[in-house]
């Protein structure tokens, strides 16, 4: 997969959900699509395969972070409902993630792209420093993480786009960053510390932007994607 526009659709309810994605039932292509927390949980592995069966590509991002064993039975299920990105937070050491690898992998040695979530992008240096007690850099912090998660096979990271290019050059080109923390220069930052514009995470390295609010929230969230794409892909 090359560079993309992934669309976070974090609705309540799978009605909310379709409603927004037959908005671009006419448009020039499909969106990735990012399913949360929020809509997991309110609407369980069904709208996974709903969507999946609609011809989105998906992101599942649960975040998963538990013992090793559970996370490795908890991978077990997800593989089966065909996300084509899922993820877990990488501070669950590399014990954790390499179970996760190997509950993801099926049976025939197919599995979806596995990333590690390194730092929040609503983490700055202060938060993590008081909150986490991590007293080093935040930028060496995402390092760490990420070359943890490439020595146990994973496929790439989650990290703010300031980050991005500084992976690639710590584990290769062909290691994913997803990043979230994307805003257009004339929009409202919201709850993120660590942005920048679809442009400039282009750029920077970024392989797949997250993008939430400045296209569901947008007066026309067609306009809003294309923009992205616009700006990222082309």
């Amino acid at each position: 997969m090359g560079k993309d526009v992934i669309v976070a659709c974090d609705f309540s309810s799978a009605e909310a959900t379709f409603e927004f994605l037959d908005r671009f039932a006419e448009a020039e292509r499909k969106p990735f699509v990012k399913i949360g927390m929020e809509l997991y949980y309110a609407e369980g592995p069904g709208i996974v395969r709903e969507i999946k069966r609609r011809g989105h590509k998906i992101f599942l991002d649960l975040k998963l972070h538990d013992i090793p064993n559970t996370v490795r039975k908890a991978m077990a299920v997800v593989s089966k409902l065909d996300a084509d990105i899922v993820n877990l937070h990488a501070a669950g050491t590399r014990a954790m993630m390499e179970a996760a690898l190997e509950g993801l992998t099926r049976e025939d040695g197919t599995r979806p792209l596995l990333i590690a979530v390194t730092q929040l992008t609503s983490t700055d240096q202060e938060s993590m420093e008081r909150d986490l007690l991590i007293e080093k850099p935040i930028a060496e912090v995402v390092m760490h993480y990420a070359k943890t998660a490439a020595e146990c096979g994973l496929d790439g990271v989650v990290c703010s786009p300031l980050e991005a290019g500084k992976v690639h050059s710590v584990c290769g080109n062909s290691f994913l960053t997803v990043t979230p923390g994307i805003r257009f220069a004339d929009g409202d930052k919201g709850d993120q510390k660590r942005v920048m514009t679809p442009a400039a995470a282009k750029e920077a390295g970024s392989d797949y932007i997250v993008v939430g609010r400045p296209i569901t929230k947008a007066e026309d969230p067609v306009a809003a994607y294309m923009r992205c794409v616009n700006e990222f892909v082309d």
